[in-house]
């Protein structure tokens, strides 16, 4: 992304890690970690990053927490893969109004293993909350398929006039 792309000031963002090993400590948070990098690096103000077990139920409370109150984009990491513990989308179907099918087919597109991620795109409120993989070139590569229209979805879900 140039810097004639970058997101307009003001543009929020969270991050949630969903993974059993972080929250237990046997595993480092390095996508967690990596999402908050190219978020900042890219003009959002990152304003938390949280991290929870597998496991819908604490997904969709999760979400829901960092959801009240909140407009911007919400990006998780972790949890959409084959794994009987990997239910990050049915925590986020759980709390999401309207889906974004559209960004979540973008972002399977960018590697052929993005087949095999489960996660979905969709809307609560003014927030856009984003599934993406618990690997770091995973996460960040699903995440960079949309970050040239997310400022724009953000505008739109704000209803600020925009040149469309």
């Amino acid at each position: 992304m140039s810097d004639d792309d970058r997101p307009a000031v003001g543009l929020a963002a969270k991050v949630l890690t969903v993974s059993d090993g972080v929250v237990h400590g046997t595993r480092d948070d390095a996508s967690g970690r990596a999402l908050v990098e190219r978020l900042d690096g890219v003009g959002f103000d990152v304003v938390e990053h949280r991290v929870t077990a597998d496991g819908a139920d604490l997904v969709a409370d999760v979400l829901t927490e960092m959801c009240d109150g909140f407009a911007g984009v919400i990006v998780s990491t972790g949890g959409t893969g084959f794994a009987p513990r990997d239910q990050t989308p049915e925590g986020t179907r759980r709390v999401m109004e309207r889906e974004a099918p559209g960004l979540a087919e973008a972002m399977r597109l960018v590697n052929p293993l993005g087949r095999l991620s489960r996660g979905v795109v969709g809307i609560r409120g003014s927030v856009v909350i984003c599934n993406t993989p618990g690997s770091p070139k995973g996460c960040i590569e699903q995440l960079d398929a949309i970050l040239d229209v997310l400022p724009h979805a953000l505008r739109l879900l704000a209803d600020t006039p925009t040149a469309h």
